[in-house]
């Protein structure tokens, strides 16, 4: 294997792993929400809110963690992969197009990131709920 094929192997492991821990968050979102909504609705103990809305607020901070590493991950890829692309036609550089017309909120980090946030909103207000309630 040479060094293109390694860093690109690299590049595309980790970028499939964010989407995929993307993809693993998103299930766990929905069974945590769902259990906090027939909490509610059963009306069980302040105590089980509680938990559930610190689970809700760890599983959201875990998530974070992990795709805070994914991005260093693929940020060193990246570097990589510029430089290689220098080598290319114009048309072909990628990385150099994208970084061009990049946007902050258009991106997957913005949108992850907006769905962590919320899931860690959620289980707060769920926590702080639990908390009156007691």
């Amino acid at each position: 294997m040479d060094s293109r094929e390694f860093v690109w192997a690299h590049f595309k492991l980790n970028a499939e792993q964010r989407l995929r821990g993307f993809n693993f968050f998103v299930v766990l979102a929905i069974f945590a929400d769902g259990g906090v909504l027939a909490a509610l609705e059963r009306g069980f103990s302040a105590g089980l809110l509680v938990l559930l809305g610190a689970f809700t607020v760890l599983l959201a901070l875990v998530f974070w963690l992990v795709d805070a590493r994914s991005r260093q991950l693929l940020q060193l890829t990246i570097t990589a992969l510029k430089e290689m692309e220098t080598e290319f036609p114009a048309s072909h550089r990628l990385f150099a197009h994208d970084a061009l017309g990049q946007s902050w909120i258009i991106s997957y980090t913005f949108a992850i990131r907006a769905l962590l946030l919320a899931q860690m909103g959620f289980g707060l207000g769920v926590l702080a709920y639990g908390l009156y309630q007691w």
